[in-house]
């Protein structure tokens, strides 16, 4: 066995959690230079950014004009949030939801989605989306692993069946999830946050979320 000598001699700029997050977003700032992002678009890359330390991602994030401010209006109208798989469900702050009335769903999980998965013979992450149209009135859909749960929304979305407030559309992988990304890019008459490529994943879904649900709360101590 090789033998590995680490340097153990590094100190930690600062082990202030504030500091730390500070001192990341000025390192990210300074390393992205010029980009076109908007002031509040720049708010969700950055996060993007932090969460995944990949400027390439960062910068193949695509927005509608209108997607940030329909993702806070949705919240601060008690709307629901839908995710694709329990990972996104878990690294959400859903207080921040919870405080507007709304809430964070995952159905996955759910046995009835599991059993009509089977009898199909198709995907949970599909039958999911089903399950979330049929129980929820528009809200945010949060979709980071399965291209099959983007491609099934944007197809009830077609079909007139689902209208979210916003899709904030990120899957990872090698099996349609470039290719599910490049449909919801032309998707007409639903705000959404998506990227190019494969890249993605739940964790940068869940930043771009959170960067959300963080503005909305701001605007709702302005107002008080």
């Amino acid at each position: 066995m090789a033998n590995m000598n680490f340097n153990t001699s590094f100190t930690p700029v600062t082990v202030d959690p504030d500091k730390i997050y500070d001192h990341s977003f000025a390192i990210i700032k300074e390393e992205m230079g010029e980009h076109s992002f908007t002031d509040e678009q720049w708010l969700v890359v950055r996060r993007v950014i932090h969460a995944s330390a990949d400027f390439e991602l960062g910068r193949s994030m695509i927005f509608t004009p209108n997607a940030i401010e329909a993702g806070i209006q949705s919240i601060l109208a008690g709307r629901h949030v839908v995710a694709d798989v329990q990972m996104i469900e878990s690294g959400s702050g859903r207080k921040r939801f919870q405080k507007h009335g709304g809430d964070l769903h995952c159905y996955i999980a759910d046995e009835d989605v599991a059993k009509e998965a089977k009898a199909q013979g198709t995907t949970r992450a599909i039958i999911s989306m089903q399950k979330a149209v049929r129980l929820h009135e528009g809200g945010i859909y949060a979709i980071g692993n399965a291209p099959t749960a983007l491609l099934e929304l944007i197809r009830l979305v077609k079909e007139g069946i689902a209208k979210p407030d916003l899709i904030i559309g990120m899957p990872v992988g090698f099996v349609s999830a470039a290719e599910s990304k490049a449909e919801l890019a032309v998707l007409e008459g639903i705000p959404f946050i998506t990227n190019k490529g494969r890249k993605g994943g739940s964790t940068v879904t869940v930043a771009a979320l959170n960067a959300i649900s963080i503005m909305a709360d701001e605007r709702a101590n302005e107002t008080k």
